[in-house]
């Protein structure tokens, strides 16, 4: 018997019965890899992965041409790898309820982080409200550069007019982490 006999199951069942918590990232990155990687040690990989891209975020964030560089990893490899933070973000937003209240900051804050949640571009969402600020609608509006974001004017009032909203938030992420308003963010809402 090796030293890795059993280590699948060991990991698999940790996780089970206590989720991730205690999970060093090279072995939740391991316990993601041992599902389109079968019947190897991926423990190696996930260490270089997580080395190479700096954290398990990084992992997640790298494009899919940069992930199939890494020895070992495939493009069903990059391509699980690259779910995850898709799924997760799809996952967040179906929890968000479409009868949600959204008569404060923090509470329309709190309902549209998921929507940005592993987006490496700079994307735009709008979400229309009735009279009670009780959400009609949340949709993506754009997606574009990492740095740029363009607003159609018409879009929103058509999307408005289309729930027959009372009141819209617009919303969109800082890909650079800096969540203050740009020169362009507030020109861009005077408009």
């Amino acid at each position: 018997m090796g030293i890795h006999d059993g280590h699948r199951g060991r990991v698999k069942r940790r996780f089970l019965a206590n989720g991730l918590d205690g999970f060093d990232e090279h072995t939740m990155l391991e316990l993601l890899l041992f599902y389109s990687i079968p019947r190897a040690d991926v423990n190696p990989l996930a260490h270089s992965l997580i080395a190479k891209f700096g954290s398990l975020a990084g992992v997640f964030d790298a494009p899919v041409e940069e992930l199939t560089a890494v020895e070992g990893v495939s493009e069903n490899t990059a391509t699980l790898i690259k779910l995850v933070p898709q799924i997760a973000r799809q996952y967040m937003m179906s929890k968000a309820r479409f009868d949600d209240v959204l008569s404060t900051t923090e509470k329309a804050g709190a309902f549209l982080v998921p929507c940005f949640l592993g987006e490496r571009d700079e994307t735009v969402y709008m979400v229309c409200l009735d009279a009670k600020k009780k959400v009609l609608s949340c949709k993506r509006l754009f997606s574009g550069s990492p740095n740029i974001s363009l607003l159609s004017v018409r879009k929103i009032v058509e999307n408005a007019l289309s729930y027959n909203a009372t009141y819209v938030i617009i919303a969109h992420n800082h890909p650079s982490g800096i969540a203050l308003p740009s020169r362009e963010d507030i020109e861009t809402t005077i408009r």
